[in-house]
């Protein structure tokens, strides 16, 4: 039967990285477990019921908040730009699951799950119940909400996708309102000739290189402290 994941504690608690409260949609206190290549920017915040996974970058001022909906899965090396919120809206009341809260993912139900080797640029949100698919790059100031978004798909800056299910290998235009399904079926295959089909790979290439380092600069900060 399908169920809610819940992760355990191997992080720590810190400023930014912390647990939730608990609530009537939330009965469970949680601490984000974070993979110890992943990166975590001391301006970002990082709370309750979460799971960043092996070399994620969060850069500053980004949110992600598993307090309220939960969980929020972040898988292997996806790239959480400046300003990104990733949050939902409750999926629980009193421990009985909200299901129409919820996507599900492989048996499981999540309030937010972000694939691999995606990319979150700047400004741009994902409230859930939402997902995105592996290797696909949400575009700056767009909000995705209550839809969920196929792999190798393209949502260019400012797009509003919500309530609908979106195609593997499809692009979203800048600044296009898709909030019924004949729309979200209708939008463009991305074909060689399209000029951002190989964005979201230069993009997770540069915030690997970024992770890496700022991990390197860590380790090298705490061992100047001891």
């Amino acid at each position: 039967m399908s169920k809610v994941i819940s992760f355990n504690n191997n992080s720590g608690n810190s400023q930014n990285i912390h647990a939730n409260v608990r609530a009537s949609f939330n009965s469970q206190i949680k601490i984000p477990e974070i993979k110890s290549t992943a990166y975590v920017h001391s301006l970002a915040a990082v709370i309750g019921n979460v799971y960043l996974g092996d070399r994620v970058i969060v850069a500053p001022a980004a949110s992600v908040r598993g307090d309220e909906g939960q969980p929020i899965w972040v898988g292997n090396d996806v790239k959480i730009q400046d300003c990104v919120v990733l949050h939902a809206l409750e999926t629980g009341h009193h421990d009985v699951l909200i299901e129409e809260a919820v996507v599900e993912v492989d048996g499981n139900y999540y309030g937010v799950y972000i694939d691999e080797r995606v990319s979150l640029a700047h400004q741009c949100q994902v409230h859930g119940p939402a997902s995105i698919g592996a290797d696909t790059f949400v575009g700056m100031q767009s909000l995705v909400f209550r839809a969920t978004v196929g792999k190798n798909c393209v949502i260019e800056p400012k797009a509003l996708v919500m309530g609908v299910d979106i195609e593997d290998g499809r692009y979203v235009p800048a600044g296009a309102l898709i909030t019924t399904q004949t729309a979200a079926d209708n939008l463009p295959l991305i074909t060689p000739s399209y000029p951002l089909k190989d964005l979201n790979k230069a993009v997770a290439g540069v915030n690997t290189q970024l992770s890496a380092g700022y991990q390197r600069q860590a380790r090298s900060s705490r061992s100047l402290a001891a």
